[in-house]
């Protein structure tokens, strides 16, 4: 049942990345109204996403598997931040447009 975290971690941390860009593959074809709904669906995911991989690690604590968290823990930390990183740099990039586009 736990396992089903990091999948959903996955599949919302793809999600933080795919709504921005769907936003600026389209800008010019669309009403800009949307953007701000956009970029709030994607911080949303990355932030879900975040947690769930921070419930994952206390999962990991609780039932007292060190060899995994040892294992994990790494690639976890570098994996959140790239999530993070880019998931704030394509949401300015979004903004940067809109703003743009609204002139």
């Amino acid at each position: 049942m736990m396992g089903w975290l990091n999948i959903g971690s996955l599949l919302l941390g793809l999600i933080a990345w795919i709504l921005p860009v769907i936003y600026l593959m389209g800008n010019n074809k669309h009403e800009h109204a949307n953007w701000g709904i956009l970029s709030v669906l994607s911080i949303s995911a990355c932030a879900i996403s975040i947690s769930f991989q921070m419930f994952y690690q206390y999962h990991l604590v609780k039932i007292e598997d060190w060899t995994a968290l040892m294992d994990t823990t790494r690639a976890v930390v570098i994996a959140t931040a790239v999530l993070l990183i880019f998931t704030l740099l394509l949401n300015g990039l979004t903004f940067i447009v809109y703003q743009k586009n609204k002139k």
